[in-house]
């Protein structure tokens, strides 16, 4: 038995015998896993190919629903995209909502439940607990029971129904291909975001949502096939509809520091209002659980809330894009704004509370434009000297209702800008939504979009923070007090050792050196006592090579050799020597270092004082 504790600074070590192979060493030294290698390559292939297929998905699904729409309340053949509001259908316009009701119902309960909701959740909940493997039904079901909500009236967008389709036809893809689940995932998401992108001429925030709704993470691998497939489905859109902005509004001057105070308040009440929104959208859709009828039949009640409220408020019918950009240029009045405000959050909560199919963006976006807009004027004629602008308030408060209810808080900040391309809106649009953000987080647990899949027990990620362990070296946590056994020493001798009780005998693990000093592997407490001959020497209980790590690998690397190898312990080897043994590193050492960044978030105290105290959150 040797028992060699070095000091931390010195450079001595056990030498290992020169005719160590270094390749056996190497073979069972962790993988580490770069940033980019060349199968970022090919998923960016894959990425590039579902972008330009979600392009003319994207176009696809909006033909359909003008040809619903027209059908449906005009009466006409055409796949133009227009507004239900022109219609001329009187009173039975209340019929019309309600029929696609019956069908989304039907389609729901006889072909799959997931087209139920808006979408974005429940790509969510595949991401987190299935592997992101989606249905391959879905990526036909969730369009066409989402344009036959939309079509027949429904106050939806068509941007959920396209994301939940693009992330569908990437899962499915990433199904029929040899990739890994996190691969899998980054499909899904690049078919998402392309088609976000197509839909809104908007792909930088079609990739923000990505990370922050989707992926759950920013790193390379991931980032630049989903950037890729936004891209390349943004730019099938420029060459077949043009480059002009999704809501074009006249250029808004830059604001002064009054009106960039009066936006970031804006935001405040903004994000209070959002988490008002997100409670009444559960509310009502708790409600429709205790109805004693099955929920097939809950699109169609909604349906018939929707068709009352179209029939007194014709502008609350079908997407209302024509709407946004109605009140982000100034064109309705006050009491028009107040009106469509009211009756779109009526008529959108009752009708996603029902179960039916259909998006949250277009909606939220309009129930925000029309409080902000109704805001700003009141502003504008109580405070003058504030110089708002009712059209950014409308806008600011656009994107922070938002940024309120789903806290993709970047994404918010820059659809507003990529949708309608004001350079002078950026910095009121950051403090709006930021405002927004924090009350949110203060006031609500989950967000509109994650609600529902924390009831059902799925816990969703709501911070993303660079992994501590990887930033860590091996070197820094290792034990350098190495206590090994000779493969010659037999186990009546080890164990007259061990029953002497001194500190070196309660390590689990033990290197094993042979009579030249060479690394043999390593026994454990387990091997020396599990019933073997008192005569047995150390080397004969060595079951595998010895698997090493090296000190300039991370935490990180370590964490996963010990998983992929089973084992509780790596044999710490010198960066630039890989014969010599510096140390031992265990699991407890790794809890050890998350021990370390429990202090660094909890400890509050004054450093130049030097006096701590525990607390604060964590």
């Amino acid at each position: 038995m040797h028992d060699t504790v070095k000091d931390p600074h010195s450079r001595a070590a056990i030498p290992l015998a020169p005719s160590l192979d270094p390749t056996l060493a190497q073979a069972h030294m962790p993988r580490r896993f770069r940033p980019l290698d060349m199968r970022v390559l090919w998923i960016s292939a894959m990425a590039i190919v579902l972008g330009a297929i979600m392009a003319g998905v994207a176009r696809a699904l909006t033909a359909l629903i003008g040809l619903i729409t027209n059908i449906a309340f005009y009466g006409r053949w055409s796949d133009a995209f227009v507004s239900p509001a022109g219609h001329r259908l009187g009173l039975w316009v209340i019929l019309v909502p309600v029929v696609g009701g019956v069908i989304v119902g039907a389609m729901a309960r006889w072909g799959s439940q997931a087209i139920r909701g808006h979408g974005i959740p429940e790509a969510m909940e595949q991401v987190l607990v299935n592997e992101s493997r989606i249905k391959p039904r879905l990526t036909w079901l969730k369009p066409v029971s989402s344009a036959v909500a939309i079509g027949t009236g429904g106050p939806f967008g068509a941007e959920g129904p396209i994301i939940a389709t693009g992330g569908a036809l990437g899962s499915l893809l990433g199904q029929f291909v040899h990739v890994t689940a996190d691969e899998r995932k980054t499909l899904l998401a690049a078919g998402a975001a392309a088609g976000m992108a197509a839909v809104f001429s908007a792909p930088v925030s079609a990739v923000l949502l990505a990370i922050e709704l989707l992926l759950f993470e920013r790193r390379a691998r991931s980032l630049i096939p989903v950037a890729l497939a936004a891209f390349v489905g943004t730019g099938v859109r420029y060459v077949v509809e043009g480059s002009e902005p999704m809501f074009a509004m006249p250029a808004l001057s830059a604001p002064g520091l009054g009106a960039l105070v009066a936006y970031a308040l804006l935001g405040l009440l903004t994000g209070v209002a959002s988490v008002g929104i997100t409670r009444l959208t559960y509310a009502i859709e708790d409600g429709f659980e205790k109805l004693p009828i099955h929920w097939m039949w809950w699109p169609a009640l909604g349906g018939l809330v929707v068709g009352v409220v179209g029939y007194i408020a014709p502008l609350t019918l079908g997407v209302g894009y024509s709407n946004i950009g109605a009140v982000l240029s100034g064109e309705l009045g006050i009491g028009a704004m107040m009106a469509l405000c009211f009756f779109k959050l009526l008529s959108w909560s009752v009708a996603l509370g029902s179960g039916t199919s259909g998006g949250t963006l277009a909606p939220l976006f309009t129930i925000g434009g029309a409080l902000g807009g109704v805001l700003g004027l009141a502003l504008m004629h109580a405070a003058p000297w504030l110089k708002i602008d009712p059209r950014m308030a409308a806008l600011v408060c656009m994107a922070a209702i938002f940024a309120g209810a789903s806290r993709a808080f970047l994404t918010s900040v820059v659809f507003a800008f990529e949708t309608t391309l004001q350079v002078h809106a950026l910095l009121p649009l950051l403090g709006a939504c930021v405002a927004a953000y924090l009350v949110s987080g203060l006031m609500m647990r989950h967000t509109i979009m994650t609600e529902k899949i924390a009831r059902r027990g799925v816990r969703v990620p709501s911070d993303y923070a660079a992994d501590h362990l990887d930033r860590i070296l091996v070197r820094d946590a290792c034990s350098r007090d190495v206590v090994s056994l000779r493969a010659s020493d037999s186990l009546a001798k080890v164990h007259q050792w061990m029953e002497g009780g001194s500190p070196a005998t309660r390590h689990q693990g033990f290197p094993v050196l042979g009579d030249d000093g060479q690394l043999l592997g390593v026994v454990t407490r387990r091997d020396l006592f599990d019933h073997h001959p008192a005569e047995t020497l150390v080397g004969t209980l060595i079951r595998r090579p010895p698997l090493v790590v090296v000190e300039g690998h991370s935490l990180r690397d370590a964490a996963d050799h010990m998983v992929e190898a089973d084992v509780g312990r790596l044999v710490v080897v010198d960066h630039a020597n890989a014969r010599r043994v510096v140390g031992i590193i265990t699991r407890g050492d790794l809890l050890a270092a998350h021990a370390h960044r429990l202090r660094e978030a909890r400890k509050i105290y004054r450093h130049l004082a030097g006096n701590a105290k525990s607390g604060g959150g964590g």
